[in-house]
């Protein structure tokens, strides 16, 4: 029989569930051993199998993002409104329009063109070589050429370059932080025996691709490559599917249909009226143009941009950058920010929090250790108070063994920590640190037992070689070294062990005693007895310290705060109680429980829906978590720095990732980064994000009612049968030119008092809400009608139409100017707001009547206008009836203020 006669196929393997399975099974499923593969076979299974890297999104070409700027409502009607102009050979308006939309097009198209990387940034986690047995020699192979029942060696310091079922393992200990959430080292056993549901972090017997190898050796076969690994599946979430849109594109896409449809409507009655009437068609032609360009807020992508933009600006000085424009107000609008534990709302530096050790004192047995992560800060206390000269001396002598019966290295540099090694080993070394002792004081290392997950504890010994003596040095787990021990107070410690572990801990015993030098030259671990036991030691990755007031405060601010990990489910609790986000162990759902309830959707929803803490949760369950929370109503907001917190990110209506320590994968995932790991900083965001959200409205407050006032100014001149109030170019100069610059300052406006002390708005609220259609209704009748009786006043006193139609134009863009500064607030009085606040608007509304006035006088321009300069009392009249748009809302936000007050 040929070797391959029997290889295996994707769909052969499919039924495997490679955790359960012994070594030996795997072998047999892969048809392969343990000297590996023939190059023959190898080539074989890689056409079948395909190359081992990862699933990729297509890219989006930049002449397709350009092209897709034009399929809005308003584009169509711009677009039908150049083709009208060039049919009745107005070649300046069609040509002043199609300007406009190319404009519209290129803001539009910079603004999407992101660098689609988030499935590709995956890569970067599956090492480029690999050492495999071919022909049953070691090869050093490109990783993308291995294949299911490739025989792979892994050494220290390796990233896993495939998932990989573990035959033979010496001293080996796996970073699975970035796939899974766990803080702490994983400890592996390749003769584990593991049920089928075993979480994704307690499947001893594999390797994952994208993980690293802290200590030890390994060899192992590959089971699963490119998107039959873990992290292939994360690639696929990636891959497929469009992200949903932010809350703020998607109201604007809705508001863009509304006006698109109530534009063709409006613009098809009046049509067929002025057909009825007898009007020409070149005429009736020339009003539709007129009216689109009228309803249309064309100014209002530009202004929308630069009001994220500004937000984008300050969420940079609070450390959040923005990778999609939307998201600045996405943030703004979150119920729910949906957060990761390790590296986000913890240090991810396991820090020793927690000393137990034997005392005949009554309630001093528990000694608390300050400080968090890596620096040496913090300072020992029992209840609160500094430790007495007995309970230095107990914690020093921990401390001591601990950092002597050590491999890590640490070491501050120019205020910055130079680290290296396990993270166990490298908490011990900062609690001497604290304490204030430094490794090199002790005696010469004579012999050690280095740490083995099999045997569960290390030893040092120390002392002078020859004197027929040393000091063993200990530490592991407390089931461990407590038999090596002498005293009753072993039974204590390991019911203390216990009560530290259910409280999310792990938990280490620290022993010490003199033994024959021949033990230490030997390394015998089963000769290690009579030791003196010197406590307990409980270790965490703690919180924070800033994290606890930012999630206070984000529950004043009415957002909700879900702690979702990999992590066990003991620590997780530990940390939620810390964060005041969980009290009780029945407030924690396991992945477990979430994969009994998935294939009842209702069932699935509701644990979701109750659980402030799920723990054990695999990168896939996240995202169905996330999707489950957004069915419920919420906006969510998801935090994550690692591989299995990328496809929730991209899931999300508002991801966000950690910029110092988070991957690639979860950055190309995220819409916002914090470049300060903090979360604190994401109440920041949601500040601007709120701040943001209301500038948006003022600007489209601004331009929908100025859009109204020339509508209903066109409606009532055309029912009065006078001739066309303005032509086409000028409302395009009063909507772009002279408002283009007012939308654009009125961005610039700080946020009103008491934005984070106001809820969320609702999911589903629209941007038309209540009070903003009645005021576009009251300021933009109003400007159109008082426009509509100056105009037909003008042509009463027997001016030219090219007279009439300059003063009204002067009077549109003055009532643009008040009703700029009515727009800075929905309901604080003009004056109520101090004009320091926003310089920016001051200048532009005193630049945008520079401008119209030097139009005036420009030839050229002002032939393409139509327009003249006019004099002192024409002047006057026109700013008179301009500053009572200002008297009118100023009534209006009275009446609203004094309904609202009963």
């Amino acid at each position: 029989m040929s070797e391959s006669s029997n290889s295996p196929t994707p769909e052969s393997l499919a039924p495997y569930v490679w955790h359960t399975l012994t070594g030996e099974d795997a072998l047999r499923a892969l048809a392969c051993t343990t000297a590996g593969l023939s190059e023959a076979e190898a080539a074989e299974r890689r056409a079948v199998f395909g190359a081992n890297v990862l699933p990729r999104r297509k890219h989006t070409s930049v002449f397709a993002i350009y092209l897709r700027q034009f399929k809005n409502p308003l584009v169509y009607l711009l677009l039908a409104a150049t083709a009208v102009s060039l049919g009745v050979g107005d070649m300046t308006d069609a040509l002043f329009i199609f300007l406009v939309l190319q404009a519209n097009a290129a803001i539009g198209a910079y603004q999407e063109w992101q660098a689609e990387t988030n499935a590709e940034s995956l890569d970067l986690l599956v090492q480029k070589f690999a050492v495999a047995l071919r022909d049953s020699l070691p090869r050093q192979l490109d990783a993308a050429d291995l294949v299911p029942g490739d025989i792979v060696r892994l050494g220290s310091g390796a990233m896993v370059p495939a998932d990989v079922r573990l035959l033979e393992m010496q001293e080996l200990s796996i970073d699975e932080s970035l796939l899974t959430g766990e803080s702490l080292p994983v400890e592996k056993d390749s003769a584990a025996v593991l049920a089928v549901d075993a979480p994704l972090g307690d499947r001893r017997t594999m390797l994952y691709a994208g993980t690293t190898v802290l200590s030890g050796r390994a060899t192992g076969v590959v089971a699963g490559t490119g998107r039959e690994t873990e992290i292939g599946r994360i690639a696929e979430a990636l891959a497929t599917g469009p992200a949903p849109p932010a809350p703020l594109v998607a109201r604007l896409a809705r508001l863009g249909r509304v006006i698109g449809v109530a534009t063709m409507v409006l613009i098809g009655l009046i049509a067929a009226v002025q057909i009825v009437q007898g009007v020409p068609v070149g005429t009736v032609f020339l009003v539709a143009v007129a009216l689109a360009v009228a309803a249309i807020p064309e100014g209002l992508p530009v202004a929308i941009t630069v009001a994220l933009g500004i937000a984008t600006n300050r969420m940079a000085r609070r450390n959040v950058i923005v990778r999609a424009l939307p998201a600045v107000e996405g943030l703004g609008a979150c119920t729910l920010i949906a957060s990761d534990k390790t590296g986000t709302l913890t240090c991810n530096e396991l820090t020793i929090r927690r000393v137990w050790f034997d005392t005949t004192s009554e309630g001093r047995s528990i000694i608390d250790v300050g400080g968090e992560g890596y620096i040496p800060t913090g300072r020992a206390t029992v209840d609160g108070h500094d430790l007495r000269p007995d309970e230095q001396a107990t914690l020093h002598a921990l401390a001591v063994s601990g950092a002597v019966c050590n491999e890590a290295s640490w070491r501050m540099v120019a205020g910055e920590v130079e680290h290296f090694g396990d993270t166990v080993d490298v908490a011990f070394l900062v609690l001497a640190a604290k304490l204030g002792f430094e490794p090199a004081e002790a005696s010469p290392r004579i012999g050690i037992i280095p740490y083995e997950p099999q045997r569960r504890f290390g030893a040092t010994f120390t002392g002078t070689p020859g004197s027929g003596l040393a000091t063993a040095h200990v530490k592991g787990a407390a089931e461990v070294v407590l038999p090596m021990c002498t005293g009753s107070e072993t039974a204590r410690a390991l019911a203390q062990a216990d009560a530290m572990a259910d409280a999310g801990f792990r938990v280490l015993a620290v022993a010490a005693g003199e033994v024959a030098e021949t033990i230490a030259h030997g390394a015998h671990p089963n000769a290690l007895k009579n030791l003196r036991l010197l406590g307990l030691v409980g270790l965490i990755d703690p919180v924070r310290p800033e994290v606890p007031a930012a999630i206070a405060t984000c529950r004043a601010a009415g957002i909700e705060v879900r702690m979702i990990t990999g992590d066990h489910p003991n620590t997780a609790l530990a940390i939620a109680r810390e964060l005041g986000i969980a009290s009780a162990p029945d407030q924690v759902v396991t992945g477990s429980q979430l994969a009994a309830a998935s294939d009842d959707p209702a069932a699935f929803e509701r644990l979701v829906a109750a659980a402030p803490v799920l723990a054990r949760v695999e990168p896939i369950q996240k995202l169905s978590v996330v999707q489950a929370l957004q069915r419920a109503g919420h906006v969510v907001a998801v935090t994550g720095d690692g591989v299995n917190d990328a496809p929730a990110l991209a899931a999300a209506d508002i991801g966000v990732a950690m910029g110092r320590d988070g991957t690639d994968a979860a950055r190309g995932a995220a819409d916002l980064i914090l470049t300060d790991d903090n979360f604190a900083s994401i109440v920041g965001g949601v500040e601007e994000g709120r701040v943001a959200y209301a500038n948006v409205r003022k600007v489209i407050y601004l331009l929908i009612a100025t859009g109204l006032g020339e509508i209903v100014l066109f409606i009532l001149a055309i029912a009065a049968q006078l001739p066309l109030p303005l032509f086409a170019v000028q409302l395009l100069w009063l909507n772009l030119v002279t408002n283009g610059i007012q939308d654009v300052a009125l961005a610039f406006e700080k946020g009103e008092p008491g934005v984070l002390g106001q809820p969320p708005r609702r999911p589903h609220e629209r941007l038309f809400d209540r009070r903003m259609i009645t005021q576009i209704l009251v300021a933009g009748t109003y400007m159109g009608t008082a426009g509509f009786v100056f105009y037909a006043w003008a042509l009463a006193q027997g001016m030219p139409q090219e007279t009439a139609r300059n003063l009204l134009l002067l009077l549109m863009v003055l009532f643009e100017n008040v009703h700029a500064l009515d727009a800075r607030s929905e309901r604080r009085s003009v004056f109520r707001v101090p004009f320091a606040a926003n310089p920016f608007l001051i200048v532009a509304i005193l630049g945008a009547q520079a401008m119209h006035i030097g139009a005036m006088y420009l030839p050229g321009l002002r032939d393409v206008l139509d327009i003249q300069p006019v004099g002192i009392v024409a002047w006057l009249s026109v700013l008179a009836v301009a500053a009572s748009l200002l008297v009118v809302m100023e009534a209006f936000k009275g009446l609203a203020a004094c309904r609202q007050s009963r």
